[in-house]
């Protein structure tokens, strides 16, 4: 008996995610084929990677030790097999798969399109995308990519910038004709807003004050998880709300919401790609990083929340 790839992958999947649970998940398996694998491993290496005990696992010293030298030659083998299928007769042939996430309103919005032109271009290529406002563990959930509006929280991710954006706060017209409108940002604590709740208050109402940043204190009664829905309780007049331009521009242009306090600026918003890192990068994720730093850098994405 040798072993395979399959084994091996399934081996530093078990390793990165800590279950077999997780595992099985991830690479769309039950668990008692990721267990098999695993338990065939350990027969042709004729070693234990596993400590079972009581429906856990931990790794062993050696299946440490293994992991640490096994990751980046998987890395090589996978980039260089992507390379020769690439170069061939000229071809762009892209295989495999590619899980995304997103955020919901961004991806609906404008992610969609872009991606239908990538997968379309490369049509041997399995796209796999998760929109979902909440901040997720791509290394633990699964995902080779994501896009995040927002300074980067974790450090440990490989990111290039997308383009940028500036929060706009907006107002329908008939609320600010029955609660006035703030004129600073400390006139916001005497007005109701629309709140995020992925997100802190703090974290949302923030200007810039030459180079210093401020968050005044600000209350509401309405909590939602999603920009878009946010915007739609403003338009119905039910408070103040601070949103990415991209997703309000379109309502203030039409009338449906006012630019509140447009000569006080907010703070700029990278939109960013990001990735857990990877050594060698895989040719189709390097590609897609590419296409989309193409994509949302010209003058018609700029344009969606010019004036």
């Amino acid at each position: 008996m040798r072993y395979d790839l399959d084994q091996i992958e399934t081996f530093l999947t078990v390793m990165e995610l800590d279950t077999i649970t997780a595992a099985a998940a991830r690479m769309n398996l039950s668990k008692s084929v990721v267990s098999k694998r695993i338990a065939d491993f350990e027969r042709v290496i004729g070693a234990a990677l596993f400590r079972r005990n009581a429906g856990r696992i931990t790794p062993t010293e050696g299946a440490l030790r293994l992991a640490e030298r096994l990751r980046p030659a998987l890395g090589e083998l996978v980039a260089a097999t992507e390379g020769a299928a690439w170069s061939m007769d000229g071809a762009a042939r892209l295989q495999g798969s590619l899980a995304i996430a997103a955020p919901m309103s961004f991806g609906t919005m404008y992610l969609t399109p872009v991606l239908a032109r990538f997968a379309l271009a490369h049509p041997a290529l399995e796209l796999r995308v998760d929109y979902d406002d909440r901040l997720r563990d791509l290394t633990r959930d699964g995902f080779d990519i994501g896009i995040r509006i927002g300074q980067a929280r974790d450090g440990a991710l490989m990111s290039r910038k997308l383009c940028e954006d500036r929060p706009m706060v907006v107002a329908s017209p008939a609320y600010l004709q029955r609660a006035g409108t703030p004129k600073t940002p400390s006139d916001l604590s005497e007005h109701d807003v629309i709140g995020y709740t992925h997100v802190p208050d703090a974290q949302v109402w923030q200007f810039q004050q030459g180079s210093k940043t401020i968050s005044p204190p600000v209350h509401g009664h309405l909590m939602l998880n999603n920009g878009e829905a946010i915007r739609d309780m403003a338009v119905e007049g039910l408070g103040l709300a601070m949103l990415p331009a991209f997703i309000v521009r379109p309502a203030v242009k039409a009338g449906l919401l006012v630019h509140v306090m447009p000569d006080i600026e907010t703070r700029q918003l990278p939109i960013m790609a990001v990735w857990p890192p990877v050594s060698p990068l895989p040719m189709k994720l390097r590609l897609l990083v590419d296409h989309l730093v193409a994509e949302f850098s010209g003058p018609e994405w700029q344009g969606a929340w010019s004036d």
